[in-house]
């Protein structure tokens, strides 16, 4: 049975954390390391939603990631698909001809039309899909928003800063050398 896995637990973390960061772009590493995760796991997944057109990246000292389009128009079912491809939830192995009863040639009647099972288990990935495809960044950012308090944004976005500035001061303290 294909499933949904942790990277688009953490693809969608990752998306959240670029929502609150306007226009501002996030490396890959500085979000991982944010979660407690390798960079290259994330390193992983990047490459997928921008080639869906989820994120944008810029390249350089500040570079780094952006959303591609606003928040209330990317679906968890577009951050899924590029994530885990448009794989189903279950993958039906046809058992119902393999009834020992049947002596390895099942009747007609037991494998006509599509397997009851198969039936449920598709009427519950289409359900899955509709509601993730109704969902969008937005609509869990902003859930997020009323349940963090407000200062774990500003200790995010202080973290965030920190890590710019310690990427940028290396290239200052070069051009000082330089100039003296």
């Amino acid at each position: 049975m294909a499933h949904i896995t942790s990277s688009v637990e953490y693809g969608i973390h990752c998306l959240l954390f670029l929502v609150g960061s306007g226009d501002t772009p996030l490396s890959s590493r500085d979000l991982a390391e944010l979660q407690g995760i390798s960079p290259s796991f994330l390193a992983k997944i990047f490459p997928k939603l921008e080639k869906a057109g989820i994120v944008t990246a810029s390249e350089g000292v500040r570079g780094g990631y952006r959303l591609a389009r606003p928040a209330e128009e990317i679906t968890f079912l577009q951050v899924v698909d590029a994530i885990e491809g448009a794989k189903p939830l279950f993958d039906c192995q046809e058992i119902r001809g393999r009834c020992a009863v049947f002596g390895g040639q099942p009747p007609g009647w037991a494998m006509e039309g599509t397997c009851a099972i198969h039936a449920a288990m598709l009427q519950a990935e289409k359900a899955m899909r509709e509601s993730l495809g109704r969902t969008t960044l937005a609509d869990v950012a902003n859930r997020f928003g009323r349940k963090a308090p407000p200062a774990f944004f500003g200790d995010v976005s202080g973290w965030i800063e920190g890590r710019a500035r310690s990427r940028a001061s290396p290239r200052k303290s070069k051009t000082a050398d330089a100039d003296d």
